[in-house]
């Protein structure tokens, strides 16, 4: 790894918003920790797209709904780049779509598990490995926030939005507690964007059913959502912390 290379860590980088994200910061000069749950082929695949862009790209398994595995992928962050300097907490899931009252115990319990208590076991990593109360160089955290925070999601899944809701208030409270160890912590805020996450809560035509409604008229791409987050991680912001940029194309 060449010294003047930062390291991202990227959650749940596989697929989506995330991969978009290990790709774009390996063009803007960033190496990468690739982080996967169950896809090694597809995260061996931004690996590779990453390392064609001239950075050093590393895959860590590792399921972030478990507590084991958060602490498994930063330790492993650390042990192959020797710093971490940014890090994006991506994964999450949505879960089938439904009403609230037909919804299962595994399917709520499950986006919670993720999207709420890992999101958050992901942000105390990042602290501990990026603060100067703990030795880190300070950096960057960007979090993974939804217009369904305010939409809410009716029919859809409700329970998806109150878990990013928690996003926004994590990434407030926690801006504020380690502004002055030199770490920012921000948040995205992605509308209707391109990307798996519909077909895997099963309304594959949610994007072409929606994308039109936004008043810019379309659906995002990830890559859209990427280049805001990359922004979030640059010097460009070294001013910006607690805050939630919305990538929703006006809604």
């Amino acid at each position: 790894m060449s010294s003047a290379r930062k390291v991202c860590l990227i959650t749940g980088a596989s697929r989506g918003i995330g991969a978009a994200v290990a790709k774009l910061a390996a063009r803007r000069g960033y190496d990468v920790v690739v982080n996967y749950s169950r896809d090694v082929d597809a995260a061996e695949a931004v690996a590779e797209a990453c390392a064609e862009a001239g950075a050093r790209a590393e895959i860590v398994k590792g399921d972030m709904a478990q507590a084991k595995d958060v602490a498994r992928l930063f330790a492993e962050a650390k042990r192959l780049f020797g710093r971490i300097d940014a890090v994006v907490n991506n994964a999450g899931i949505a879960g089938k779509a439904s009403r609230l009252d037909l919804a299962s115990d595994d399917t709520i319990r499950a986006v919670v598990d993720l999207n709420v208590t890992g999101a958050i076991l992901a942000a105390r990593e990042a602290v501990r490995a990026m603060s100067t109360l703990h030795g880190g160089h300070g950096g960057a955290l960007v979090n993974l926030s939804s217009a369904a925070v305010w939409i809410g999601s009716p029919g859809e899944f409700t329970w998806y939005a109150a878990s990013k809701a928690a996003i926004d208030t994590l990434t407030l409270g926690l801006a504020k507690e380690v502004a002055a160890e030199g770490v920012r912590v921000n948040a995205v805020a992605p509308g209707i964007i391109d990307t798996e996450i519909h077909a895997a809560s099963g309304i594959a035509d949610r994007v072409a059913r929606l994308g039109p409604m936004a008043p810019i008229g379309r659906a995002g791409t990830a890559d859209e959502v990427a280049q805001a987050i990359l922004y979030l991680m640059s010097d460009e912001a070294a001013y910006v912390t607690g805050t939630v940029l919305k990538v929703t194309g006006g809604r």
